[in-house]
């Protein structure tokens, strides 16, 4: 191991000597420990750099990571010099922090911890999330981005990213997730997310249920926050598509005119995504910046969003994909049946331990022909015997339990032919399977 390796290993290991409630199995559900206050003394402490650039901030249950994607793509390819934060990574921590679309360097990562333990160190009780959030906020200033889009963690209101001032709120589509934490309704989850619209800043809210949309709308109205609704701004049509991407012809409905675009992430809730996306940038040009439809057609079709329903391997077919609660099943689901319709599926699962995985298996049994059961190093991994358990209740027969890296090894192995590797369950399963396949630093 260099030198530097050691070196930025150390720097995540302090990092996470703090608190992580992604990764504690209790102490996450507490709602007490979720509040912003140490975070906003951890910002002041630092400058307020969160407040130094304009910000495009995007919440939602399914759909923002790829959501910021695209924005950050479309600015990236207008020249903007754009800021990019997301969580949690895939494989490499560096991709959380990326300046067009370059991820941040072990050597900056090792000098930003450094230089502010000090002041880290003054916040009691500051959590491993908002220190990362804190640090990419200061790294996003001190470089001078035109312009940074911010992923909400988890919820909205509370998060640790809420402490911007945003040009622009944008919130995807919401279903029930996190329900301990944001409520057991998607009204109550709707009304977390939407904790993110401020007083007299627009809002751009991708297709909703009803109830969701009622409420974002309510608090929209109380912040005197335009409401730009996605569904009613732009529609869709396919107009081919394949393994690799797809073609979209997207209807602009007050204008009225059409345009197509290559989005090279596929299934109908990437198509909404995009519409979405598209939404906010008219709306980001709105507030006076330079965005021509050359850098939108680009950067759609130049967009990197791994691990949504990516293909690491042509023969045998082995792709990954981060679903990992019922709704986005359902999405999984739709996708295998219109891009792999008629062939077998293998699926290599495993999930989280405060997710519905009994529904998540009863979702795609009518679509999976045989099963890997198999856990992550996460420490919120679900144990395999628990998973057999699930499967006994919605009657799978044909499965297996083996741990992940003898697993690909056996599956490449076999070869079968005309069957689907698909790794899916969770975003750790489906990182396990890219960095056992491309290694640990494919995308930085």
């Amino acid at each position: 191991m260099t030198i530097i390796n050691k070196e930025f290993d150390r720097a995540l290991d302090y990092i996470y000597s703090f608190v992580d409630f992604s990764k504690t199995r209790n102490l996450r559900y507490s709602p007490e420990n979720f509040d912003l206050s140490r975070m906003e003394k951890l910002v002041e402490l630092m400058g307020n750099p969160q407040l130094q650039y304009p910000v495009i901030h995007v919440a939602g249950t399914k759909g923002k990571g790829s959501t910021c994607a695209m924005i950050a793509s479309v600015l990236s390819n207008a020249g903007y010099k754009t800021g990019f934060y997301s969580s949690p990574h895939l494989v490499d921590f560096r991709e959380r922090i990326k300046i067009n679309n370059r991820c941040i360097s072990k050597e900056e990562w090792i000098t930003y911890v450094d230089e502010y333990k000090e002041i880290i160190e003054r916040v009691e009780k500051v959590s491993t999330f908002e220190i990362v959030t804190a640090l990419s906020f200061q790294y996003f200033a001190d470089n001078k981005i035109d312009i940074g889009v911010i992923e909400v963690g988890m919820g909205g209101r509370l998060d640790a990213t809420n402490v911007v001032d945003p040009l622009l709120s944008v919130i995807t589509h919401i279903s029930i997730d996190h329900t301990k934490i944001l409520g057991d309704t998607v009204e109550k989850i709707a009304r977390e997310k939407a904790g993110i619209i401020k007083q007299n800043r627009p809002v751009v809210v991708s297709r909703q249920e009803e109830n969701a949309f009622t409420e974002i709308s309510k608090i929209a109205e109380m912040k005197e926050s335009e409401l730009l609704d996605v569904s009613s701004l732009f529609s869709y049509k396919i107009k081919s598509k394949n393994l690799h991407g797809q073609y979209l012809q997207v209807t602009d409905e007050l204008k009225k005119n059409k345009k197509v675009y290559f989005l090279p992430l596929i299934g109908d809730h990437q198509a909404e995504n995009l519409l979405t996306a598209l939404a906010a940038i008219q709306a980001i040009g709105n507030t006076g910046y330079s965005i021509p439809e050359v850098a939108v057609t680009e950067g759609i079709k130049s967009v990197i969003w791994p691990g949504r329903f990516e293909i690491l391997s042509e023969n045998p077919l082995l792709i990954i994909d981060c679903a990992h609660n019922p709704d986005s099943f359902v999405k999984l689901c739709t996708t295998i049946e219109t891009y792999l319709g008629g062939k077998k599926i293998h699926m290599i699962f495993g999930v989280s331990e405060d997710k519905d995985y009994l529904k998540m298996l009863e979702i795609a049994k009518p679509f999976v022909e045989s099963w890997t059961f198999t856990q992550s190093t996460h420490p919120r991994a679900l144990c395999t015997a628990e998973l057999e358990i699930a499967a006994k209740k919605v009657n799978l027969a044909n499965y297996q339990i083996q741990d992940i890296k003898s697993t690909i090894s056996d599956l490449l192995k076999k070869n079968i032919s005309g069957t689907v590797l698909l790794a899916s369950g969770s975003m750790f399963i489906a990182a396990a399977v890219k960095e056992i396949i491309e290694g640990s630093d494919s995308n930085c």
